[in-house]
């Protein structure tokens, strides 16, 4: 019986999801990644050794043929790290229309509902991990970054969507982590931020193998400290 573990990254084209599948493959997993647009993935392509699909996670039609396509597969770690930071402007004044507002909220907190609902099955029963790429900023203990008040309220809302999911789940041995990543260089992050994303995803797996078989929901960060909700 094979022991390699297996893995699905839901937004892995670039940024933190392609360090993700970087960092899993560098420790033996066997990786399945989506991308919204599979002509800009060559990054991920070029890693070799990656079943590539292409998925938008806000067309549900999409997440359900997926899970279809996907139904002999099981997973020991499904991680959702597909989100948008939102309007440029997010102060109350700032002009963003209730199309933008929607938008964030349906990609940042609904959608990665949905699709863990669709997937849930796929996942090793015992020992898998549900992630969520969630933030510090979706702490409502912590305030924090009043210009991105939309983005850090969408965080807040998929934490307490996902944790309004996992009261469904009954008993079961599944782990699920709401994840910080730390302030990261990418796009959203900027070249200004704290660490790379090599240094990000290593912590977000080590917390990943860290939590296997605990169960329960967690928020924490890339180093395993537990954020207040």
């Amino acid at each position: 019986m094979s022991t390699t573990k297996t893995a699905l990254i839901i937004g892995a084209s670039r940024g933190l999801g392609l360090g993700l599948v970087k960092t899993l493959l560098a420790d033996g997993w066997q990786v399945t990644a989506t991308v919204r647009n599979p002509q800009n993935a060559e990054a991920l392509k070029d890693l070799g050794k990656v079943q590539i699909e292409k998925l938008d996670m806000d067309d549900q039609r999409a997440v359900l043929e997926l899970s279809q396509k996907l139904k002999g597969g099981v997973f020991d770690l499904l991680f959702v790290n597909a989100g948008v930071k939102g309007p440029q402007v997010q102060t109350p004044n700032g002009g963003a229309t209730i199309a933008d507002v929607g938008q964030l909220f349906f990609t940042n907190a609904v959608a990665p509902i949905n699709l863990a609902e669709r997937f849930i099955g796929r996942i090793r029963p015992d020992t898998g991990v549900l992630a969520f790429m969630s933030s510090v900023l979706g702490s409502v203990t912590m305030p924090d970054s009043p210009d991105l008040a939309l983005y850090k309220a969408s965080k807040a809302a998929l934490n307490s969507m996902t944790s309004s999911f996992v009261t469904q789940l009954g008993e079961t041995g599944l782990t699920v982590l709401s994840l910080h990543p730390g302030w990261v260089k990418t796009d959203m992050g900027g070249e200004g931020a704290d660490i790379d994303v090599q240094t990000s995803t290593r912590g977000l797996v080590d917390q990943v193998n860290a939590y296997v078989g605990k169960g329960g929901h967690h928020f924490i960060n890339y180093k395993g400290e537990t954020i207040p909700w």
